[in-house]
């Protein structure tokens, strides 16, 4: 019986350790990713070689939130982007910004009119307005703080956040 006794404990851990060899650690050559979904899918918002990676800002002129036509390409880029992932329940927020010059509640005004204005050209490419929300932050979030001609620039614009 004593000689079971010590043979026993030499036996389960050969056993435990033939049966954790059947188990592929890990792959180098094939590594996937897990998403919620259960399936995999490509996201070109993180992709640095998609057309909407890094355009994430329009840019308006001083009083204005009139799309530059310079910018069709980049709003078109990111509704098809929109349309495409609708099932998975891709959405932005649409954020207007304005310089510092002019009153708190104008700049606000004018900050929702760009949201708003490119919210607009993104349901007339046929995104749907669920995954579509324009606000304002004024002149609350100035991209450079500065108070150059150049930084107003700057700051003149309307973000693309995704959540």
């Amino acid at each position: 019986m004593l000689k079971f006794v010590k043979i026993l404990p030499l036996a389960l851990l050969v056993l435990f350790v033939s049966a954790c060899s059947s188990v592929k650690l890990d792959d180098a050559n094939s590594v996937a990713t897990v998403n919620a979904g259960g399936s995999m899918s490509y996201d070109p918002i993180s992709d640095p070689k998609s057309s909407v990676y890094g355009k994430r800002s329009i840019y308006f002129e001083f009083d204005s939130y009139t799309i530059d036509p310079k910018y069709a390409s980049t709003i078109s880029a990111h509704a098809s982007y929109l349309k495409a992932f609708q099932k998975q329940k891709a959405s932005v927020i649409i954020q207007g910004n304005t310089d510092d010059r002019g009153t708190a509640e104008y700049n606000l005004a004018l900050g929702q009119k760009r949201s708003e204005a490119i919210k607009k050209a993104l349901i007339s490419q046929g995104v749907s307005e669920p995954q579509l929300e324009a606000v304002s932050f004024g002149k609350e979030k100035p991209e450079n703080p500065a108070q150059t001609e150049e930084a107003f620039k700057e700051n003149r614009r309307a973000d693309f956040v995704y959540k």
